[in-house]
């Protein structure tokens, strides 16, 4: 099992996290926003209806670096 799949995100939902929603100040002069997807399935054993994506990132002028990505279900 990849990272990215052990943490229950995948690269195409960070990116529209990013691409779409609002962003605001994190700590450390970072920036994150939040996106919720439609889930409707289980994970670790119990179900859950939305999954909450959450990158916390930095913007240069050449490109966007994605620090961590937080994920959460409920």
């Amino acid at each position: 099992m990849g990272y990215l799949s052990s943490r229950g995100f995948t690269v195409a939902e960070v990116e529209a996290a990013i691409r779409t929603a609002a962003w605001g100040p994190a700590e450390l002069g970072r920036l994150h926003c939040y996106k919720d997807f439609i889930f409707n399935a289980a994970w670790n054993g119990r179900h859950y209806a939305t999954k909450r994506v959450r990158p916390v990132f930095i913007e240069s002028p050449v490109e966007i670096v994605v620090i961590t990505v937080y994920t959460y279900y409920f």
